[in-house]
């Protein structure tokens, strides 16, 4: 997810630009507003613990979409779109012993 507070996106226009534009294209990374909080990429794991926290402030719109792309986010070509089943756990993997296809 992405943790920011909306103050810190208005000085930010490289970082406002992907919270408000390119995060609806990914599956599986959400936007999570604090009042306060500079923008951060927080990876969590399976169990939704805390995994690492990626600074956001100092990145370009690009530099930011790079980052999630080489992480495993998956880019859908609308927000709206379907997620190929062997993306749908992206950017982790499936459980052990479960299918990694979301039909099944």
């Amino acid at each position: 997810r992405v943790e920011t507070c909306g103050g810190q996106l208005n000085r930010l226009k490289e970082v406002k630009a992907f919270v408000t534009q390119d995060i609806p294209f990914y599956h599986n990374l959400v936007m999570k507003h604090l009042p306060g909080a500079d923008p951060e990429l927080v990876l969590l794991g399976r169990r939704h613990e805390e995994l690492e926290r990626i600074p956001l402030s100092e990145m370009t719109r690009a530099e930011i979409n790079a980052l999630v792309q080489e992480l495993g986010f998956y880019r859908k070509a609308a927000p709206d779109a379907q997620v190929p089943p062997e993306y749908v756990w992206a950017p982790s993997r499936p459980p052990e012993g479960t299918s990694d296809h979301a039909d099944l």
